[in-house]
């Protein structure tokens, strides 16, 4: 693959000051260059941050000093990492697969896979693809995941288990892990129907590589699996978490025009106030239509709206053995 010796990115004003602070030191030379905040001739490239925002770096030093300087410094994450530096095999045929809504109260847990190949590659990073978690704009994120999907036509697959059909997969078994693995599992077979000859898939590291493996079913049993940390700086992992956090977005959006108050993302007291607003409109069996009932904010909900999880039935009891400890929930399956 070529090395590519130009680089733009779309700086906030925390970042931008802080490459402001860098460059102002005795190593920078500064140069004329208009539309500018400041612009600097760098080892063997140049810098330019641009009164809009945007910075350019650009030259054949360009990937040394995102790597050196911009990641670790200014960005605080991964800019161009996995796809064009670490891996000279990013190109080649293979498989991305996330989720999304894993931490979230409300809505599903989205998992999706997509697929990549050389020409999907280039295409995929001139559209600035990044893991989902680093785009902070939902508007942006939806877009985004619009595009991928349109992009990459039949070759993704989406996974989508809504909070009813959660709730009842958690009571049997009782373990996040197991369930995300089974839905990895779906989306990568889901996927291989659409392209068998995909010889490989990636995923981020959430658990033993073998709940994967064991929830493969005939057309997954061949294809290599590869779990590992920080997965998403694959660009086919990042895609999926785009098309994921889109599809995750989509829910809420829909379970708002439901419910007739707009649904928020994570876990925090306003999500706890919007849940218990709900309960007391549609009763306590409306967190197993709406919510992750194993969260143990399903508790501090039913408490301030008067009730308990005897009022959500067996699949409504099941709690986050790390966060119960000895729960009662475990004396109901003897």
């Amino acid at each position: 693959m070529t090395k590519k010796t130009s680089y733009t990115f779309k700086l906030n004003d925390i970042e931008q000051a802080t490459l402001i602070s860098i460059l102002s030191g005795d190593m920078y030379q500064p140069v004329t260059v208009p539309h500018t905040i400041m612009a600097v001739r760098a080892e063997n490239c140049g810098v330019n941050l641009y009164k809009s925002g945007k910075c350019l770096i650009q030259g054949k030093g360009a990937e040394d000093f995102i790597t050196f300087t911009m990641e670790p410094l200014v960005l605080k994450r991964i800019a161009i990492g996995y796809d064009e530096v670490l891996n000279p095999d990013a190109g080649k045929p293979h498989m991305g697969v996330d989720e999304s809504g894993k931490g979230d109260f409300f809505g599903p847990i989205v998992i999706a896979a997509a697929y990549i190949d050389n020409e999907l590659l280039k295409i995929m990073v001139k559209m600035g693809v990044k893991d989902s978690k680093a785009i902070s704009s939902d508007d942006k994120a939806l877009g985004m995941g619009r595009e991928l999907r349109r992009l990459l036509g039949t070759r993704y697959s989406v996974v989508k288990i809504g909070p009813s059909a959660y709730n009842r997969l958690y009571s049997k078994m009782r373990n996040v892990n197991t369930l995300l693995a089974w839905a990895h599992a779906r989306a990568i077979e889901n996927l291989l129907e659409k392209v068998p000859s995909c010889p490989k898939a990636i995923s981020d590291q959430f658990g033993k590589k073998e709940l994967i493996e064991k929830s493969l079913m005939k057309n997954g049993k061949n294809i290599e699996l590869i779990q590992m940390p920080r997965a998403e700086s694959d660009t086919a992992v990042a895609a999926a978490s785009i098309i994921a956090r889109e599809q995750f977005l989509l829910s809420l959006k829909s379970m708002s025009e439901k419910y007739k108050v707009k649904i928020p993302k994570g876990a925090s007291a306003h999500v706890r106030e919007i849940a218990v607003e709900l309960v007391k409109q549609n009763g306590p069996k409306v967190l197993l239509e709406a919510n992750k009932c194993h969260f143990k904010t399903t508790d501090q909900v039913l408490e301030t709206a008067g009730s308990n999880r005897e009022a959500l039935g067996p699949e409504g009891k099941a709690v986050s053995r790390p966060l119960t400890g000895r729960s009662f929930h475990r004396k109901k399956t003897k």
